[in-house]
């Protein structure tokens, strides 16, 4: 979860989390993530910050965006 208390911001704690899932193989390649509402309500967290937190995944090529069909985890 979400540190509220942290120093690190929402939206790096959400990666991190993601970024873990994504590492330790509990969402492997093609796997599809979390919808942005899904991942908002589970965390309790807006919609952009859960954006910004996708966008940096994708920055670092660990998940990948398709419009219409959602984010996946990207084949390595």
């Amino acid at each position: 979860m979400v540190n509220r208390s942290s120093a690190t911001p929402p939206w790096q704690q959400l990666a991190d989390l993601l970024r873990a899932r994504i590492e330790s193989g509990e969402l492997a390649p093609g796997d599809r993530i979390p919808s942005v509402v899904a991942l908002a309500q589970e965390h309790d967290l807006a919609a952009g910050t859960v954006r910004k937190a996708i966008t940096a995944l994708q920055n670092e090529g660990l998940v990948v965006s398709r419009v219409g069909w959602g984010t996946f985890v990207a084949e390595r």
